[in-house]
Order: structure tokens, then sequence, then C-alpha cells
């Protein structure tokens, strides 16, 4: 068979995959985008990021009904339909892949549906439904996306054990579920279940969540989880896992307990973490390096060790974020076109649980650890017009700030839409912005937006919203 010729292939339409080869496209190269899956859009698209924020948005109007009953507001008797709430969910996931496809050709970007094999550093083989193809290549991206991690003591076979990709699809809303895992993917996936009525048990080996925010950021997720869920277990170790008739047998422990607790669930999400889908591309045949945990290494250009061969996202190791992905996407094609950027460039993390939790640049914890001297300011929502007529009064906006310069190092936002606010704080990050600016810079009232503005009003002492602004602290 006559390969097909490309000056650049990508293998794996996702975030970083799609926005690589529609961005190669738009500088003039010829790209071919391989992907395994008929819909494009990857592991985001299909089986995270978006049906997930579905979920939870729709799952978020049942919290928010009950809220309503304080304001004189109140509704019938809850009435859940779960093949609707799937079809929904599932015509999202339809139009964007739809509009992906669309734009791939309008972008002339050749989409080959298949698996994809290296045979060499300049050979991809394609398994398609209509036989093998060969493509001849000068660059290729790898954008594969990553996997739900599942430790061989809990893959039991049985499926009432789910990882994310099972528990998106609802298939049925447990009594009894377990979340094992504290990360986004453990909170947001236990957030929904909880409201959808499970009653959900959180277990995790840490003694805390959402490990990498601030604390003081992470408290009114806390709160709000103490509430939604049946119980949170911190400092807790899984023993084993057994079916048990219908239902899951769990054994756990935690530290100085002389008795493991022996449990039954109807289902258990693992939620403790996602490995790189490296496995069987080939990458033997080429000169790409892995490490000891299977991540493809790469520069600060994304290359790998093969000069012919870049890697971008979740293969890669560190945060595993679809705008990470996309931007890295970019990364490697500039520098496939001579044109290299600099990497250095501030990453937002959102976390969707009720209260949002988001943060970009340096956060406290780092600060201490890295021994970078900080001044942090901190504006309570409580003292927000705009999150009182919310009911949300349960927020937090924090700044850290350079002492001596003033300018903004790091920003974090606990509360009500917070991943819709944080960009504001990669703008003020990577702009170089200062406390000053950001206090003189109007926001529209009354917005939560209002909430940076007075933040950094709080570090001169000026903040209008309360009675005695405090001094920041060190």
């Amino acid at each position: 068979m006559e390969p097909i010729e490309s000056e650049i292939v990508v293998v794996g339409a996702g975030p970083g995959g799609y926005a690589a080869a529609f961005y190669a496209a738009d500088k003039g190269k010829r790209v071919i985008l391989v992907e395994r899956e008929k819909r494009l859009g990857g592991v985001c698209l299909n089986r995270g990021c978006i049906p997930s924020k579905a979920l939870l948005h729709a799952t978020a109007l049942i919290a928010e009904t009950r809220r309503s009953e304080a304001r004189g507001i109140a509704f019938g008797a809850l009435r859940i339909h779960l093949e609707k709430l799937r079809t929904w969910k599932e015509s999202i996931l339809d139009k964007l892949g739809e509009g992906l496809r669309s734009v791939a050709k309008a972008r002339g970007v050749e989409v080959v549906n298949g698996r994809g094999y290296f045979e060499d550093s300049k050979t991809l083989r394609v398994e398609t439904a209509e036989g093998q193809k060969f493509i001849k290549f000068e660059h290729t991206v790898i954008a594969v996306g990553s996997k739900a991690a599942i430790p061989k003591v809990f893959d039991l076979g049985n499926p009432r054990i789910m990882t994310s990709r099972q528990a998106l699809e609802i298939a049925e809303v447990p009594e009894h579920l377990l979340v094992v895992g504290s990360g986004y993917i453990g909170m947001e996936l236990g957030t929904v279940y909880a409201a959808l009525g499970s009653k959900v048990v959180l277990a995790e080996v840490l003694d805390t969540i959402l490990a990498g925010a601030d604390a003081d950021l992470v408290k009114p997720v806390i709160q709000a989880a103490a509430g939604a869920f049946r119980e949170m277990r911190l400092g807790i170790k899984i023993r084993e896992m057994a079916t048990s008739g219908p239902q899951i047998k769990v054994v756990m422990e935690r530290a100085g307990e002389s008795e493991p607790k022996e449990e039954l669930y109807d289902r258990v999400l693992i939620a403790v973490g996602r490995a790189p889908n490296c496995d069987d591309l080939g990458l033997e045949n080429t000169k790409v390096h892995r490490d000891e945990k299977g991540f493809i290494q790469v520069d600060e250009t994304q290359r790998t060790a093969d000069p012919a061969i870049y890697a971008i996202g979740d293969v890669t190791g560190g945060a595993m974020l679809a705008h990470k992905a996309a931007h890295e996407g970019r990364i490697a094609i500039e520098a496939i076109l001579g044109e290299p950027t600099a990497r250095d460039f501030i990453i937002p993390a959102v976390v969707f649980t009720d209260p949002e939790l988001a943060w970009c640049g340096l956060t406290e914890a780092e600060a201490k650890e890295k021994g970078v001297k900080v001044k942090i300011a901190r504006f309570p929502w409580s003292a927000s017009g705009r999150a009182l007529t919310f009911d949300r009064p349960d927020g937090l906006t924090k700044l850290l700030i350079d002492p001596e310069t003033e300018r903004i190092l790091g920003v974090g936002i606990a509360g009500h839409g917070a991943g819709e606010l944080i960009a504001e704080g990669v703008l003020a990050i990577e702009m170089g912005a200062t406390a000053f600016d950001l206090a003189a810079s109007i926001h529209p009232h009354p917005t939560l937006s209002e909430t940076l503005m007075e933040c950094a009003e709080v570090f001169y002492g000026t903040a209008t919203s309360l009675a005695a602004p405090k001094a920041p602290s060190k």
C-alpha cells in the first residue's frame, strides 16, 4: 500500500491534539489528525471535563432549589429521570464533537479514525475500519492523553467498582457510594452523586482534600462537602475490596486504630490518579524516552529525545489539564516551525465543586517551601453584596503579593463561580500587574469580580466593604 505523506501528524484529537493540528494548519502546514474514536475531543470532551461539568451544572440545580425555600420559593418533590439526563449530556458531547470535525474540515485538516502505531520515527501505521494505512511524516505530535489509574488490589473485574469513565455514564444512583480519593475527580463526581441522592463516603489517605491548594481556600469546600456527603474520612487506608453478592465489601483502617472497619457499598469510585496512554503506541520503535511512571520526557519546546517527535498534555505528566495541553500544542508547533517560544506560563487550576475552587501562580504553601517572601491579602465574600444576593457568602478571594515590588505573584479564589473569575488573576500575573493596578481598576458593582479589586485594597488597608481592613499577613 502506498503511504500517505504529511508534514505534520498529530496523534490524538483531544484539546491538545486538535489545538496543535488546527494551529499548524493555520500556519500553512499539511496536517493529518489521527484519532482512534469516532467522536473527536479526546478524554476531556468524551469522558472528562465536558460531561462532568454538564452533570455538575444539572445537579447544582437540585441544591439551588433546596436553598430557595429560605427565599420563599418552594418546588415540588424531586424527580430524576436518568435516561433524560444521560441523553441531554450526550447531546452536548455530540454537538461539540461534530463542531470539531467541521472546524477540521474548514481548516483543511485531514482526520483519520483509527489506532496509531509507530513503525519508526517517521512512519505511523493506523489501523482503521477499512484496513491499515501508513503515514509518512516530517514531524509528529503525540497527544493521546491519559486514563484513570486503578491499583491492582481494587481491580476485581466487577462493574460496581468504577473509574471516572463508568461514573460519568450514570448507570444508576447507588444508595451507598464510596469515593476513594479526594482530588479533582473524586470531589467533583462525589458532589454529583450526593446531589442525585447517594449517601457518599469519601476515603482519603492524606489528612486533607485537594492536595496542592491552600488550606484556607479548601476550607469552604470541606465545609460544603461535609454537609453534602454522609461522611469524609481523612487519613484512611483501603486494605481490601471484595465482591459480596450485589455489593462491594471494603476493609479500611485509620492510623492509630486497632481494628479495621468493614463495610458494604453498592458502588465504589476509584479516583486516585491517572496514567498516560503510552502503551501499544510503538514508542519502542522510536528514540522517545519515558520516565519510571511511563510519562514521555520532553524539553521546554515539548520535543522528545527523538527530533521528529513531540509530545504534549497528559502523556508528559505534570498538571493534567486541558488548557495546559492546548497551550503546549501551540508551543510544539511553533518549535517545529523554528519559532520556539518561552515555556514559562501561568496555568490556572479549577475544581468545579460547590463552592468552586480556583488558583493560579504561587500558592502560600509553595511560597513557604521556596522561601519566597510574600504578603497575603484576603477578602471574605461575607462582605460582598453580590455574594449575598446569591446566598453564597462562603467564599474567599486571596492575593499573594511581593512586599517590595507589590507585584501580584498568586491568586486564589474559593466560591460560587470561582472558575470564571480566575482568568483575571492569570492576566494580572502574566502582565506583571501590581496590587495597585488591580485596586485602581474599576470593577462593576455589584459583581463577584469586585472581590479581586477589594482584596487588592485590603493590601493597602482601604477596602471599602470592610469595617476595619486588616493589614496583610507575612
